[in-house]
């Protein structure tokens, strides 16, 4: 079967996928199916679809190809295609066509969702585990006694998680937004945040003093540190992820040797930009925004492009639940990629061999310095 998805004839090396969800094992809905094209957690509106979206045009575009439809097919009869596959064939097609060699996959989220090791084995690639510093903590509280044994277990979980994870993951710009105090809270501090999360029975973790006290116990292993910015689900206040108010704990960290990672980014690209140009351990990732912004991903990738150090953009897909999403990321990325080296190249501003160069880096080999990974995956 002849598909016209870029992949490996690109030039480019097996992407790292250094940001990623698991895949739903069900088949879901047509109504299921069409909310994982929105960061919306609300139906679209009467009369409406999230098919018509910039998302969902690109699902439409690269996927169907894949299941043996044309592209642009309608949406049902995609997803009646979809069904008649099922849910295994379907994620081994559209994973094993992404060019993806290593999957860097966020395990905090709930639900019926592949792991590390189901994703990568679909995609015919090699998984690793992010751990969400968030859902850690909520999970460590669970059956404790005081805020004394909760530190304790905390502090010893997340120093096992630092032994096998490849990186954390902070979901601060949820719970409260990225202006916090950039300094580590005392252990005063922190038994009394405890004493009082605990009194109000455990619920969702939003207390910024715990915030930081993950964030800089994260910091203490050493391991890379993923900080959502930008745009997400209603559940946060953009103004509230806009990265440049990381400013004052990208500058306390400094001297740590650990790396952050701001993720996502968009609409503050620019501002992540600068972030990663100013401070040698600050890095910024293209990933979801590329997806969302279909054929402006490459006016969109031009703009990360143009302050951020090449040696400190990273490819992602931030892919969860659909397969069609990792497919698509990557497809984006690569057409987009080609798009803005090829112009460039062509103007005579670069050279072939510097952007074959900062492609491989972008795509793969800066994710791979980061976060420690073989220089190459064995063949899947």
């Amino acid at each position: 079967m002849t598909v016209n998805v870029p992949g490996p004839d690109d030039g480019l090396p097996p992407l790292v996928d250094h940001h990623c969800h698991g895949v739903l094992r069900h088949e879901p809905d047509p109504g299921t199916f069409a909310a994982y094209l929105t960061e919306s957690d609300r139906p679209p509106a009467a009369g409406t679809t999230f098919f018509d979206t910039q998302t969902g045009f690109a699902v439409r575009r690269w996927c169907p190809p894949l299941l043996d439809l044309p592209a642009h097919c309608p949406p049902d009869r995609y997803l009646a295609r979809r069904r008649e596959l099922g849910p295994d064939e379907t994620r081994r097609r559209l994973l094993g066509a992404t060019g993806i060699g290593a999957y860097l996959v966020d395990t905090g989220l709930p639900g019926d969702l592949t792991g590390p090791g189901e994703t990568a084995e679909a995609g015919r690639g090699t998984g690793y585990e992010i751990v969400r510093l968030e859902a850690l903590a909520e999970r460590t509280a669970l059956g404790v006694r005081d805020a004394e044994e909760f530190t304790h277990a905390l502090d010893t979980a997340i120093h096992h998680a630092s032994r096998t994870a490849v990186a954390f993951k902070s979901v601060a710009a949820y719970r409260h937004g990225l202006a916090l105090n950039p300094l580590p809270p005392t252990p005063g501090q922190v038994h009394t945040a405890v004493r009082d999360w605990m009194a109000a029975g455990l619920s969702r973790l939003t207390d910024p003093v715990l915030l930081r006290h993950l964030v800089w116990q994260a910091i203490a292993t050493g391991r890379p540190l993923q900080l959502h910015t930008g745009f997400g689900d209603p559940d946060l206040r953009l103004d509230r992820a806009d990265p440049a108010l990381l400013t004052d704990l990208v500058r306390a960290t400094a001297g740590t040797g650990t790396d952050l990672v701001l993720l996502h980014c968009y609409p503050y690209h620019r501002h992540a930009a600068y972030l990663a140009n100013v401070f040698p351990h600050v890095y910024a990732d293209v990933g979801l925004t590329l997806t969302h912004t279909g054929p402006r991903a490459t006016a969109v990738l031009a703009e990360f492009l143009e302050l951020a150090p090449f040696g400190k953009l990273l490819f992602s897909t931030d892919a969860y639940g659909l397969p069609e999403l990792y497919l698509v990321g990557a497809a984006l990325f690569r057409t987009a990629l080609a798009s803005v080296l090829g112009d460039w190249t062509a103007s005579g501003a670069w050279s072939a061999d510097d952007a074959r160069r900062v492609g491989a880096m972008i795509a793969a080999d800066t994710a791979r310095r980061v976060y420690g990974l073989p220089a190459s995956e064995p063949p899947g």
